[in-house]
């Protein structure tokens, strides 16, 4: 019997992983946001330098994260999943996301869009394919922190179906600017028996 139940518990933990596995990659390189196509790829440790030059263009010359931060969250392949955005060969957007398994929940690291591409719909096209892959993972939320002061992102994060759940006080590193939770409710799965 204890045999058996491993086996069971086996092939379905290895059908979880390969699912999930299928799920954090990228099958379609090639994406058109508006009129324009980009190529999207999971980032690459490669991709650090030129996200922080993404974060001092759009933080006024700081970057929230710094390069060690980001290459421990690129090298964190389970439970990690950071995508990148390029237009002829230029990085103009990365969005990052935690898998949550246990806890069956998803929470936005970090997204950023260059200001010569906002406006474009690349937040919303990030947002939406971290969204997917939290559904397809019958996950129950998908969470994010944004500042008190980014009123564009605060509309963009409830145009996409986020609610305001909370403040965090002195969250943000240096300036000690607060927080707003945003929480985003996904379906509830439902099974056809």
């Amino acid at each position: 019997m204890l045999r058996r139940f491993k086996q069971y518990f086996q092939k379905i933990t290895k059908a979880h992983s390969q699912r999930r596995q299928k799920i954090m990659t990228i099958d379609q390189h090639i994406v058109t946001v508006g009129p324009t196509n980009y190529y999207v790829s999971r980032a690459l440790i490669t991709d650090v330098p030129e996200m922080l030059a993404i974060e001092k263009a759009v933080y006024a010359g700081k970057t929230p994260w710094d390069e060690n931060a980001f290459k421990t969250e690129l090298r964190r392949q389970s439970g990690r999943f950071y995508i990148v955005m390029r237009h002829n060969d230029r990085l103009c957007a990365f969005c990052g996301c935690a898998f949550d398994d246990r806890r069956q929940y998803a929470h936005i690291t970090n997204i950023a869009v260059h200001p010569d591409f906002q406006n474009q719909g690349l937040g919303r096209f990030m947002m939406q394919a971290m969204i997917k892959r939290a559904t397809y993972l019958n996950y129950r939320t998908v969470t994010l922190e944004v500042r008190y002061s980014n009123v564009a992102a605060q509309r963009l994060y409830t145009g996409i179906g986020f609610e305001k759940a909370g403040i965090k006080k002195r969250y943000y590193f240096g300036d000690h600017e607060d927080a707003i939770d945003m929480t985003y409710h996904l379906p509830v799965a439902t099974t056809d028996d």
